[in-house]
């Protein structure tokens, strides 16, 4: 979710369900140490419960980022290794570290004794050739007794050669049996889905085999799918916002980030999908795209658009 879920996409979301658990776009050890920490790290506290995901595979870095991201207010550190683009494989993160078990083991115990919020890995079911059960069981079994307690399975091998990063979100066939066989081999950890969630009746459905499940870019194309998570997921009384209603409280958050110097383009561009399948949801992505895009575009050219007769009679 590199370059989506920025704090201000996860401002947005939040205003849609206040429990779903958001995380952050994958930030590289190097980044968080020798970066602008403010600008990688920083967040607005209704963002929480949230937690960090980290990129890298030196175990004293990582360490010590889980520490800063303690430090920053994070809820959960969360280990990729699960990207398997070529830039990520460059830098000894993702999904590669797969084939290194051990290596990631000695990760997630070094991040495990620096910190004492949960230590979380993000994986696939596989790499290439090495996709076998019994492969990924023994990577299980290595990071858990590593102390780490909670697994999000994408349920799909990668290549990592051959397919793009989309392609691999695409192509290899999602295997929800092998994630779901892994929770009963291993039913003291935690197993997260992920990978082909378009709803939250599926969501509902694998929540009677997993103790949860994650929904990336079909919440992001389509944000307002949250609106009903806290009340269908965490049996919450309260009803959603409506979709107005949420523009409505984005307007002063956005207000203040434009006072400091933010374009609107940066933050509408995450609200793009509120109406989606809604009617005027293509002229709501068009006119606010539009609008957003003019170099002094500010609130009144979001408001703008909100109120147009196309939209108030959606």
């Amino acid at each position: 979710m590199l370059d989506w879920t920025d704090r201000h996409c996860r401002f947005f979301l939040r205003l849609i369900s206040r429990r779903v658990l958001l995380y952050t776009e994958m930030v590289t050890t190097g980044a968080v140490l020798h970066g602008h920490r403010d600008r990688l790290l920083g967040f607005n506290l209704a963002e929480k419960p949230l937690a960090l995901q980290l990129g890298g595979s030196d175990p004293d870095e990582l360490a010590e980022c889980a520490r800063i991201g303690e430090g920053w207010g994070y809820d959960e550190i969360n280990l990729n290794v699960g990207c398997p683009s070529d830039r990520v494989q460059r830098g000894r993160f993702g999904a590669c570290l797969m084939a290194e078990p051990e290596l990631v083991a000695e990760c997630v115990a070094a991040m495990a004794s620096a910190v004492r919020i949960p230590v979380t890995v993000k994986t696939r079911i596989g790499i290439d050739e090495r996709d076998s059960y019994e492969e990924l069981a023994h990577f299980i079994s290595a990071v858990s007794a590593a102390g780490c307690e909670t697994f999000i399975i994408h349920a799909r091998k990668a290549w990592l050669s051959g397919l793009s990063p989309r392609e691999n979100r695409e192509v290899p066939p999602l295997r929800y049996d092998i994630a779901a066989q892994i929770k009963r081999d291993f039913p003291r950890q935690g197993i997260i889905l992920n990978g082909g969630i378009q709803s939250l009746d599926q969501a509902k459905v694998h929540l009677e085999t997993f103790d949860g499940v994650m929904i990336g870019r079909a919440a992001y194309h389509n944000p307002y799918l949250l609106a009903d998570a806290d009340r269908l997921l965490f049996g919450e009384a309260d009803s959603p916002l409506p979709r107005r209603a949420v523009v409505e409280s984005m307007l002063p958050y956005i207000q203040g980030e434009l006072d400091r110097g933010v374009r609107l383009h940066s933050m509408s561009r995450h609200l793009l999908g509120l109406y989606h399948g809604q009617p005027g949801g293509r002229l709501w992505r068009r006119h606010l795209g539009e609008a957003a895009t003019q170099r002094s575009a500010g609130v009144k050219e979001l408001r703008d658009v909100l109120e147009q007769d196309w939209l108030r009679s959606a």
